[in-house]
């Protein structure tokens, strides 16, 4: 599978956003406040857009949020390419950390990644969550 990633608007993660993390909410809610200050991406295979992820800074901090692979993406390396282009980009941009607050059921996929488990758990909206962190120093 070939897989391409470009910066994209907020507006085109919106139906991934929806689709796959959020299908009880309706997708105008997608939208966030931060939207207009970060960074989208997009993963296409086949020119569809199967892969989504929002990237937004604090300084050297660097959050990125609202991480979706559609259903025909999983498994397929999607997430996996995807997740090493933020590195890359937080990367280039002088970010020293990248952090993300992983749904409980992901923490394994951002192990393998070389993210570490902070311990810091939370619940929010009917989804458990452990905050989990990358030094890009």
């Amino acid at each position: 599978m070939s897989i391409h990633i470009e910066q994209i608007t907020p507006e085109l993660t919106w139906r991934l956003r929806h689709e796959v993390l959020y299908p009880e909410i309706p997708i105008y809610k997608m939208w966030m406040d931060e939207d207009d200050d970060g960074y989208h991406f997009g993963a296409f295979t086949e020119n569809q857009l199967v892969g989504v992820v929002s990237l937004f800074s604090k300084g050297l901090d660097y959050q990125f949020r609202k991480f979706a692979i559609h259903p025909s993406g999983q498994g397929q390396g999607v997430g996996k390419a995807l997740l090493d282009y933020v590195i890359a980009f937080a990367k280039a941009e002088g970010a020293e950390r990248l952090w993300c607050n992983a749904r409980v059921p992901a923490v394994g996929f951002y192990l393998k990644a070389g993210f570490k488990q902070t311990g810091e758990l939370f619940s929010r909206g009917g989804h458990d969550y452990e905050i989990m962190d990358l030094s890009l120093k």
